[in-house]
């Protein structure tokens, strides 16, 4: 998976394409909560650590209100 956000950003630099770009940060969120998710389920279904799940969930938190946090202020700065 790391693969395809890698070259979505090298070709949408090389164009110049501020959508590409935007959607190689998306490939790589997506990217990030797919490990996550997986990284919590495995102990939950492997151990029955019930405590595993919810806690890659919050780790999934700073990420998802970061990138956020970046398209909300990048919405409003294009509203100037």
């Amino acid at each position: 998976m790391p693969v395809l956000p890698t070259l979505k950003q090298r070709t949408g630099r090389a164009m110049v394409s501020r959508a590409l770009e935007a959607d190689a940060v998306e490939t790589w969120l997506c990217a990030y909560l797919s490990g996550t998710l997986l990284i919590g389920l495995g102990p939950n279904a492997w151990f029955g650590w019930w405590w595993a799940d919810p806690a890659a969930a919050l780790a999934m938190v700073p990420f998802v209100v970061w990138q956020g946090w970046d398209a909300f202020s990048e919405a409003r700065s294009d509203d100037d």
